[in-house]
């Protein structure tokens, strides 16, 4: 295997990330706002985002499944065109149809494809780059997530202001469409395995040495997964449906500004996942991946001055600037905690198997998703006026779970 990590194959790879994960962000961005200026509740705002999750959910253990059995190249290529496909078909549609329904499966489909396509590219790393090489590649492909992730919201919010959503949608078509043509070239090593006793057999196969392995032979990972759980479900999900709800509906701040000011917030939350993705490039020597539990607790810390300032001042602007900055923390911080459990996990798996574990992460890792937003969504609805007292127990309920489980996170250096 080369020795040098830009490779023509992954800088491919890197590239197409590139292309691709600023067409996701911009239209995950643009539609549930869509959907939030027209109807102003965080409560079927949260409902449609939590449905939205579940056939990501399902389809990442049936990604990872293929991902070991299909060439990884293939997927990659035929769910970009299909993305593309789908936001066509929702831009020709959406003045025809229901649009709640419309764009209710319209982010499901985007979820879904999203869920079974993260597994592919995370699998395909140990085929491209030597061991010694995985914190550096993760961090890599983190970077450019955020990095994606800076420029899609505020290029979103900036165009969604000005022309509405419909050019929004050409754009993230053209990024898909371009992203599957170019990964067409990129060559990935791959050794076809039989496929004994039917589809369905061999899935429920595969799924279930997944699990025995993380359950049995690596049992840390388990019990981190359930930790990384309860993260989801009382901080991340918090995160995802308050940040659009305070900015646009709570915050004293006049309606397109605080579009454009929402659009700025997400990509201050990608510019602290890409301030955290190249510091766990730069600093992976010195990252122990026994002491990643210490990120998860500066996550849960993050929360408190948006609660605080939520009920201390009235002054939207300095409420905005104050959630902004503590959202860039949380951002920092858990994508250092993300790539150094990838590179754990990446490390320590069979290359056979590696995309069908890494699905069962991202499927169980995910499950609480869906939950918090509808509960989120929900809360923020009955909590009109108070709003920071929804924050605040989420802060204190992930704090407690953060530090009750740190000895979980030092096992990971050990077992």
């Amino acid at each position: 295997m080369n020795k040098n990590l830009f490779t023509k194959d992954f800088t491919l790879v890197v590239l197409g990330q590139i292309i691709s994960l600023f067409g996701n962000a911009a239209i995950r961005f643009a539609l549930p706002l869509y959907l939030l200026n027209m109807t102003g509740s965080s409560a079927l705002y949260g409902t449609v985002t939590a449905c939205a999750f579940i056939p990501a959910i399902l389809l990442s253990p049936v990604g990872g499944i293929v991902a070991d059995r299909v060439n990884k190249r293939n997927i990659m290529v035929i769910l970009d065109f299909f993305t593309a496909a789908v936001i066509l078909g929702f831009s020709l549609l959406m003045d025809r149809v229901n649009l709640l329904v419309l764009l209710t499966v319209t982010l499901m489909l985007l979820y879904g494809i999203a869920g079974a396509y993260q597994p592919s590219v995370q699998a395909s790393i140990p085929a491209l780059v030597d061991q010694e090489q995985f914190m550096a590649a993760n961090s890599i492909i983190n970077t450019i997530s955020s990095f994606a992730a800076l420029i899609g919201p505020v290029l979103g919010g900036v165009l969604y202001s000005a022309y509405g959503l419909r050019p929004v949608l050409w754009v993230c078509m053209i990024c898909f469409a371009l992203s599957a043509v170019m990964e067409i070239f990129i060559q990935i090593p791959f050794e076809r395995r039989q496929v004994q006793g039917g589809i369905w057999r061999t899935a429920k196969m595969d799924f279930a040495d997944s699990i025995r392995f993380i359950r049995k032979e690596k049992p840390v990972i388990g019990k981190a997964l359930l930790v990384i759980c309860g993260i989801n479900l009382f901080l991340a999900a918090m995160i995802m449906v308050a940040l659009p709800y305070l900015v646009t509906e709570v915050l004293d701040l006049p309606g397109a500004q605080a579009n454009r000011l929402y659009g700025f917030a997400e990509g201050a939350l990608a510019a602290g996942g890409l301030a955290g993705g190249i510091s766990a490039g730069v600093f992976a020597d010195r990252l122990a991946v026994g002491k990643a539990g210490n990120l998860v607790i500066i996550c849960a810390l993050s929360v408190f001055p948006m609660g605080a300032s939520l009920a201390l001042s009235s002054s939207g602007m300095l409420n905005y600037v104050i959630i902004t900055v503590c959202c860039f923390a949380v951002m920092v911080c858990s994508t250092i905690f993300t790539v150094q459990m990838m590179s754990f996990v990446q490390t320590e798996t069979p290359q056979d198997f590696i995309g069908k574990v890494i699905a069962v992460i991202f499927t169980v890792s995910m499950c609480a998703q869906p939950v918090g937003n509808t509960l989120y969504g929900i809360l923020f609805e009955l909590c009109k006026g108070i709003e920071f007292a929804v924050i605040l127990f989420s802060g204190l309920v992930s704090l407690i779970l953060a530090v009750s489980t740190r000895s979980i996170f030092k096992g990971l250096s050990t077992e």
